[in-house]
């Protein structure tokens, strides 16, 4: 189980995110603007931050900035669907101040389980199953 901390404005997205990893045994908490994740990040320990880049108040990318000031080793996975070529350089804006992982709006939840794996570390149980089916 990992703790995640979801930014995002978009409050049926942000719903279908918690829930969709709820469900999966991550532990899920919710900011609706850049500011009141970095508040909760701040006062919380997170293993993942998923963020969206165009939100109201503090975009994703200043919120990034300020989650790795606080914390430089933070796993950070920013998503936007800002639309034709901007979304795709606003990840790329991401990508160079620190996050490890960009998706484009609409994604598939493959993608973000897939995605979410190759960030957080395999959990010991899956580790023990994998070892004790050799």
């Amino acid at each position: 189980m990992a703790r995640i901390l979801i930014i995002e404005d978009n409050a049926p997205l942000r719903t279908m995110l918690k829930n969709a990893l709820g469900t999966e045994g991550h532990l899920v908490v919710e900011a609706t603007n850049g500011s009141e994740g970095i508040g909760l990040f701040e006062r919380n320990e997170f293993d993942l931050v998923i963020t969206d880049i165009i939100m109201p108040g503090r975009w994703g990318i200043e919120t990034i900035v300020r989650l790795k000031q606080t914390r430089p080793n933070a796993k950070i996975m920013a998503i936007s669907g800002a639309g034709g070529g901007r979304s795709e350089d606003l990840l790329k804006a991401a990508w160079n101040v620190g996050a490890h992982a960009v998706l484009t709006k609409p994604f598939t939840m493959k993608d973000l389980r897939q995605t979410i794996a190759s960030l957080l570390p395999p959990k010991p149980d899956a580790d023990k199953k994998d070892a004790d089916k050799k």
